[in-house]
């Protein structure tokens, strides 16, 4: 897995984060849809991309960090 993905990831865990907040504040639903469930979707994407980016940032062989 390359960086982009991980960066796509995680752009797309804000994004989903966001929009669960906007739901909250103004208390809408879309379905069974809440602003609680999409907020719980968007942190947990976040820890799984975190999560990935940690584990290829120590695998990596090409030394990332000390460019």
């Amino acid at each position: 897995m390359k960086y982009k993905f991980i960066i796509i990831l995680f752009v797309i865990s804000v994004i989903i984060t966001i929009f669960g907040a906007l739901l909250k504040i103004l208390h809408f639903e879309i379905g069974p849809l809440t602003g609680n469930f999409i907020l719980t979707i968007g942190m947990f994407t976040k820890i799984i991309a975190g999560a990935v980016f940690i584990f290829k940032m120590l695998n990596d062989k090409n030394d990332f960090l000390n460019k």
